[in-house]
């Protein structure tokens, strides 16, 4: 997947240097396997918190939509499963 998808319309509230971010994250995690998913999203979460970003639900659910949009199958499925670990409010 492409930086295009940070040029969508929905997004443009949105920090442009938040998008960075998941976009970097994007590229590290495309290699990674199951198994290094959940210590490599601790991580991300260190990482971001050591650099003040934080995602609102708001924000999420439009990256989210977003992303879906640009994204093929088999990145689709990898979003499902990292959205279905999120804590329920």
């Amino acid at each position: 997947m492409q930086n295009d998808w940070m040029k969508d319309e929905t997004l443009k509230d949105i920090d442009p240097y938040k998008l960075e971010f998941l976009q970097a994250l994007v590229f590290e995690s495309s290699n990674l396997k199951k198994e290094q998913l959940m210590p490599f999203l601790m991580a991300v979460m260190k990482r971001g918190k050591e650099k003040n970003i934080s995602f609102s639900d708001e924000e999420i659910n439009a990256i989210v939509a977003v992303i879906r949009k640009h994204a093929s199958p088999e990145e689709i499925a990898k979003i499902e499963k990292v959205m279905a670990m999120r804590p329920k409010k």
